[in-house]
């Protein structure tokens, strides 16, 4: 794979520190969107480190300049509310690509959300449309803004996360019917998210990943 020049947005999370880790091996040019710049301290000499909030188009629209992909990994840190987090940030990432011409985005969202919701096992059904109901609803507001954005986007979605190792040996697919609550390493869908930014045969699909 090529190097490239790639903005992560979220990188200070559990799985956009291991796509930030990730993107470092390959040897790519890295530049991330951080409201706490100091939770990077051990990478700071490795990347660039934008100070703002992925919710800011001008701030967002300064840390896109001169980047190639964006990968977005947004997250609550285990809120179960999201307080407008991903639509405010969609509309800001969308505009902010358009006006710095970036036109390849990769977005983390979760399985459940959208019209994924038809392929969830009993179990999931009941998990998703109580506890986490406020979430997926915010999420899949958000996905319809980046599907009207005129971006090439891909909208990755995993089933349950799990801090295990990579394996490398999950299914992506637009569409899998789940049984039971499956699960997939926070390390392998970093894996995909970062594959998927060089990948053209996911513009513009969703992606499904799982065990």
């Amino acid at each position: 794979m090529g190097k490239r020049k790639i903005l992560i947005i979220g990188a200070t999370g559990r799985t956009g520190r291991l796509v930030l880790d990730r993107a470092l091996e390959e040897g790519d040019t890295v530049t991330v969107l951080a409201r706490r710049p100091e939770a990077l301290a051990d990478v700071k000499d490795r990347i660039t480190v934008v100070a703002g909030d992925a919710t800011s188009r001008e701030d967002a629209a300064k840390a896109m300049r001169g980047q190639e992909p964006v990968i977005a990994a947004l997250g609550t840190g285990g809120s179960l509310r999201a307080n407008g987090l991903f639509t405010l940030a969609s509309e800001a990432v969308a505009g902010a690509a358009r006006e710095a011409g970036v036109s390849r985005l990769v977005w983390l969202s979760s399985f459940g959300v959208g019209e994924t919701f038809r392929d969830a096992s009993f179990l999931q059904k009941m998990i998703y449309g109580t506890l986490l109901r406020d979430l997926y609803k915010n999420k899949e507001a958000s996905e319809r803004i980046i599907r009207d954005s005129g971006l090439d986007w891909t909208i990755v979605y995993p089933t349950g996360l799990t801090n295990g190792p990579a394996t490398g040996r999950y299914r992506a697919e637009e569409r899998i019917r789940m049984a039971g609550f499956p699960r997939i390493s926070r390390a392998d869908v970093a894996d995909f998210l970062y594959k998927a930014v060089r990948d053209d045969a996911w513009v513009r699909r969703n992606a499904v990943i799982t065990y």
